[in-house]
């Protein structure tokens, strides 16, 4: 079965066709803020404009614009060709990833921009591949503290003051995760409450 992947969760954007284990076409850019212009023609210069038997989305954590961009095409796409979509989270994305570029090592903390000055981070092990604790949104000099000498790997390394992997999610890595992580809802993974609060009852 053919599966057209659409990543859009953080600066990058890519799009990727995987079929029988193996990547069929992708593409991968660092756009910033353009997902919404790029990604449609990405996935149109995709073979046969991207049509694939199924559609996986990053679900996030990430931009709050990115994420829902992407999964408001992935669900648009999937209604138009009625094929089922699924999520999966940038977090293990990136840290397969790492495993797979340094098979020595036996555990990362993905560390990932986030929102007010705050990074999202969640440690994995290779072997198992599991995540080790839940995704916390915290301010950087936290997130330092709870490395516990762990290395760490994604965008929000910089703001850490600590070696690191400056990595950003690529969709064609997805043929890397465990099953179980490729079927989420397509529901946005934020990693944060919301700024906005209802307004008090008088």
């Amino acid at each position: 079965m053919r599966t057209l992947v659409i990543e859009t969760a953080t600066a990058a954007c890519s799009v990727a066709l995987i079929e029988d284990g193996r990547v069929v076409a992708s593409a991968h850019d660092v756009v910033g803020r353009g997902h919404a212009e790029r990604l449609i023609p990405m996935i149109a210069e995709l073979p046969q404009g991207g049509r694939a038997a199924a559609i996986l989305v990053d679900v996030g954590p990430g931009s709050f614009t990115g994420i829902r961009v992407g999964i408001a095409a992935a669900r648009g796409l999937g209604l138009g060709w009625a094929v089922p979509v699924h999520g999966y989270s940038s977090l293990p994305l990136i840290a397969v990833a790492a495993f797979a570029a340094h098979p020595s090592r036996e555990r990362v903390a993905v560390v990932l921009e986030g929102g007010h000055g705050e990074v999202f981070m969640q440690p994995f092990t290779a072997d198992p591949f599991a995540a080790t604790a839940d995704l916390l949104s915290l301010p950087p000099g936290d997130a330092t503290a709870r490395l516990e000498g762990v290395r760490p790997v994604g965008n929000g390394v910089r703001f850490l003051g600590v070696d690191g992997d400056d990595a950003l999610p690529d969709g064609a890595n997805t043929i890397l995760l465990p099953p179980a992580l490729i079927r989420l809802p397509p529901r946005p993974i934020y990693g944060r409450a919301p700024d906005a609060k209802p307004m008090a009852a008088k």
